[in-house]
């Protein structure tokens, strides 16, 4: 009888286990796809900072600046929706 309460304590052990590494992985995907959506909401950000200064920007060789970074930005935005594109296609 002693034996067959071991191996039931061993099976839980294993099942236990298990689920743990599951959720290992399930947390890891999802703090995964929460920086991705942190990163993009910053990209978000940045580019509505720049488009506010860009508004208020009366110098040439600021506005010049700002629209360089304002370029920037957008290229980082689009390569960013490219990749996660191809990354849930």
């Amino acid at each position: 009888m002693a034996r067959g309460w071991e191996s039931k304590a061993v099976a839980d052990q294993i099942e236990e286990g298990n689920f743990q590494k599951d959720q290992a992985r399930a947390v890891s995907s999802s703090a995964a796809e929460r920086e991705r959506k942190e990163q993009h909401n910053s990209l978000l950000l940045s580019k509505s900072r720049l488009l506010q200064q860009l508004e208020r920007a009366t110098h040439p060789a600021h506005r010049e600046v700002l629209l360089n970074g304002l370029k920037a930005i957008e290229k980082q935005i689009d390569e960013f929706i490219s990749s996660d594109t191809l990354t849930n296609a």
